[in-house]
């Protein structure tokens, strides 16, 4: 077994078919499914199915699929660390649902840190991608949420990733609508009296989407909705169509994009627990405590 078979799984998995799955490997597809197979003879199981109409994980396939994705994820963290050009750089890396106070965490810990020569990253990203992302140590820290509809579940995954998290705020809930709706200037309102209006919703793009979704109210049942994954993307379709996100009610003056915007208590209570997640029983390094200390300033808990 060696990294390139798994990757080749990985790929595979990934692909509607082996000839697809060949072409973006750069790999004939004679030569792609003959590795498979060797693969597959020394682990003693048989990873994929493969019918007239195509081939697909089996049961073993899938578990071992999940062992993969995390060795070939430290792979790529050690290649990236000791062989690429910028090994000599300091490093940090943050993943974080979609919340601007992680954002200005980050940069304070570079403004403050301003090391000679850095590759810093901050992925504004999925749910799952987070806990994989810190699981796999490919981000120190991550940042999270969760309502009363989502709690058992990410809960659970916390255990299942081995993360640890601690909360920093609970926030009620919000409707975001554009400064000019015609209910921009309410203090309170119901979910349903939304309706007619699209919720804009952030795709989180997974068949467990609805509990790992970041924002409250994830068990309602809304007639009209839009996804998005893109923050201004989200923030235009608002102002166009009349629409609303939900979320925890900050809106920072200092964010140009969400200017334009306007926060409205929501009856419904489903409070959003927000916190920073880190892999259980690792060490902080500098910048991962610099970055925490910095979280630490909006606790409110």
């Amino acid at each position: 077994m060696n990294i390139n078979q798994l990757k080749y799984v990985l790929q595979i998995a990934g692909s509607s078919s082996m000839r697809e799955a060949s072409t973006k490997l750069y790999v004939s597809q004679p030569a792609l499914s003959a590795s498979i197979r060797e693969l597959e003879e020394e682990l003693g199981i048989l990873i994929f199915e493969r019918t007239n109409k195509g081939i697909s994980l089996t049961a073993e396939g899938r578990d071992f699929l999940v062992y993969a994705k995390k060795a070939v994820g430290q792979y790529e963290i050690l290649e990236d660390r000791y062989l690429s050009k910028d090994s000599d750089k300091e490093r940090f890396s943050v993943s974080t649902q979609h919340y601007n106070f992680a954002i200005k965490a980050f940069t304070d810990v570079i403004r403050a840190a301003d090391p000679a020569k850095y590759l810093f990253s901050i992925h504004e990203t999925k749910t799952r991608d987070v806990l994989n992302a810190v699981s796999s140590m490919k981000s120190e820290v991550g940042i999270i949420s969760f309502s009363g509809s989502n709690e058992a579940v990410l809960k659970k995954l916390f255990r299942d990733y081995g993360l640890e998290f601690t909360p920093l705020m609970r926030r009620e809930t919000y409707v975001y609508v554009w400064r000019d709706h015609i209910l921009a200037g309410r203090k309170e309102i119901s979910i349903d009296e939304m309706q007619e209006y699209p919720c804009v919703s952030f795709d989180q793009s997974d068949d467990s989407n609805f509990y790992l979704t970041e924002e409250a109210m994830g068990d309602y049942s809304f007639n009209k909705m839009v996804k998005s994954d893109d923050r201004a993307t989200t923030m235009e379709i608002i102002a166009e169509l009349g629409g609303y996100s939900i979320g925890s009610g900050m809106l920072s003056g200092e964010d140009a994009i969400l200017q334009g915007l306007t926060a409205i208590k929501l009856k419904e209570e489903d409070p959003l627990m927000i916190g920073y997640i880190t892999r259980k029983g690792s060490i902080s390094s500098r910048y991962g405590e610099m970055y925490i200390s910095e979280l630490m300033k909006y606790k409110e808990l």
